[in-house]
């Protein structure tokens, strides 16, 4: 049997208001009397008030436009019992036929329904759910957007500590000055799908022999379903020196939100010598985003007059450029035309800040190091799965949850499922291939919920918007193995201005209004559309 791998863990449900941290509000609860049931909960709904609220009920389909009249009501300064409200809302969020009433509503009455709706979730709180996600990124809201939809967001819970929710992938514009952080970040109540309980805590142990989980104030969570959306672990602290090292000037990182702007900081005021970029010997994230912000960094360089006192400087631990053959030639036109060093096989081992040095090994020859002086350093650090997953009985030798590389399916337990970069699926970790990982494990679980075997694939799709300057992309689509699976009917290995503002506008757009509500799987339907069928 698979035991949790924490200690002086126990089980047991906790009290509403420990549960979230503390962030119930005070004084009588929110939900019905006790000994009463909500009107919603017994599929019933309240007489219609008297009055103009009375006219709306009747003139506008009764029921349906309820919480239109409560509203208000709301306005005119009615006291209404809290379970009425709680009761209307619950209408709303269970009916897609009431949405358009809803937009109508101004802005403040559109949050406060909103919240009514975090709310009644916050009512519901237990320790047993139908689907339970772990894991609130891009993978776990979008699974939980989908679960929804197909078992009831009373039916869903999320688990996730994070109180603000991060586009990522728009950090290489951010480091290179083109975007703003804030721009990139919302808060995780805001795309957390209505009427999904958000558990807001970290879990520290998973037994998937009991169908369990448990969250770090002791709390045990049972499921029918679980997927496991975790996301992966930023390591600065495996290179010597850092994070502390980030305290000084000349040196940044993409791969943070406390460490992107200190990015930009350092391009704005190289002034001559040495700027090194580094890739490190793990897996990580959006493996092109190293050299993007090298190949803006030298963009900006050239255009305030900067460029000829610069040496710039990759330094990877890898043998290549980039893994498919087709974009890394294109690359190496373009590193060649703009001068740009590359030095394979170098890891960075330690950062002396004080005095702007970077210590690399070179993995050709272990034990070897070099020492290099920079003006301007920016520093991709190590990655790995999260210590929650390390000697997990749900994860492989290393830590990476173990699935089924066409169907996400756990490969020993067939109601765990997992989604995006704790995954060991052998492709490119970027947000692109957890949007067509979406809709692949989506079929999945609807077959297995129906005792039936998964017939979809995932054929590894991916996708890397290369920047190569502040108006150029190289849109990199490949496969599992390794080969360009293109959208559109062109050379994708071209450097585009219209790719370019399909990575800077279209994305984010696509991020938060079709990817985070689970209504976007990727662009196979696009492409299948783009290339008549053909491909």
């Amino acid at each position: 049997m698979c035991q949790p791998s924490v200690r002086g863990v126990t089980g047991g449900q906790v009290p509403l208001r420990e549960r979230h941290g503390g962030l119930a509000p005070p004084g009588p609860a929110l939900c019905p009397p006790a000994g009463r049931a909500a009107p919603a909960a017994a599929g019933l709904l309240p007489a219609a008030p008297a009055g103009r609220t009375r006219r709306l009920y009747r003139a506008r389909g009764g029921g349906a436009l309820l919480l239109s009249a409560l509203l208000l009501d709301g306005r005119r300064n009615r006291q209404l019992p809290a379970y009425w409200k709680m009761s209307a809302v619950g209408v709303v969020s269970s009916r897609s036929c009431l949405r358009p009433s809803v937009w109508l509503l101004k802005p403040g009455i559109q949050k406060a329904s909103s919240f009514g709706l975090h709310m009644a979730a916050r009512c519901a709180a237990k320790d047993y759910y139908e689907v339970l996600v772990l894991g609130g990124g891009a993978g776990g809201i979008t699974m939980s957007a989908r679960m929804k939809r197909k078992v009831g967001a009373e039916n869903v819970a999320v688990v996730e500590p994070s109180k603000t929710h991060y586009y990522q992938p728009l950090w290489t514009l951010v480091g290179g000055g083109a975007k703003q952080l804030a721009t990139s970040a919302r808060p995780t109540g805001s795309v957390m799908p209505a009427g999904v309980e958000w558990i807001k805590s970290r879990v520290t142990a998973l037994d998937p022999d009991k169908n369990c989980v448990y969250v770090e104030n002791g709390s045990k969570i049972s499921y029918k379903y679980l997927i496991i959306a975790l996301g992966i672990s930023l390591h600065y602290e495996k290179i010597k020196g850092l994070p502390e090292g980030f305290h000084h000037p000349k040196i940044g990182s993409n791969y943070s939100a406390h460490t992107v702007e200190k990015t930009w900081k350092a391009v704005q005021d190289f002034k001559e010598g040495n700027a090194i970029f580094t890739f490190p010997n793990t897996p990580v994230k959006c493996a092109g985003a190293p050299q993007k912000i090298m190949y803006l960094s030298e963009a900006y360089w050239r255009k305030t007059g900067k460029r000829s006192k610069a040496n710039i400087m990759f330094n990877t631990s890898l043998g290549v450029i980039f893994g498919v053959k087709k974009y890394a030639d294109a690359l190496l036109e373009i590193i060649k035309e703009r001068d740009i060093a590359v030095n394979y096989k170098r890891n960075l081992i330690e950062v002396r800040a004080d005095k702007q040095e970077a210590v690399f090994e070179n993995l050709d020859k272990p034990g070897v190091t070099e020492v290099h002086q920079y003006e301007m350093l920016h520093v991709t650090p190590p990655m790995g799965p999260p210590d929650v997953l390390i000697n997990s009985c749900v994860s492989d030798e290393i830590g990476w949850v173990d699935v089924d590389k066409e169907t996400l399916q756990h490969k020993k337990y067939p109601n765990v499922f997992g989604i995006g970069d704790c995954t060991n699926l052998p492709t490119s970790k970027t947000a692109a291939a957890v949007a067509a990982q979406s809709g692949v494990l989506d079929r999945t679980i609807s077959l297995v919920m129906k005792n039936q075997l998964p017939t979809k694939k995932y054929d590894g799709y991916t996708s890397c918007p290369i920047v190569t300057g502040y108006n150029k992309v190289i849109l990199a689509e490949f496969d599992y193995n390794a080969q360009p699976l293109e959208t559109f009917p062109l050379d994708q290995s071209k450097e585009r201005v219209t790719m370019y503002h399909m990575k800077a506008d279209m994305m984010p757009f696509l991020y938060w209004n079709a990817l985070l509500k689970g209504y976007w799987g990727g662009p196979a339907p696009v492409r299948k559309l783009m290339h008549l069928g053909l491909k």
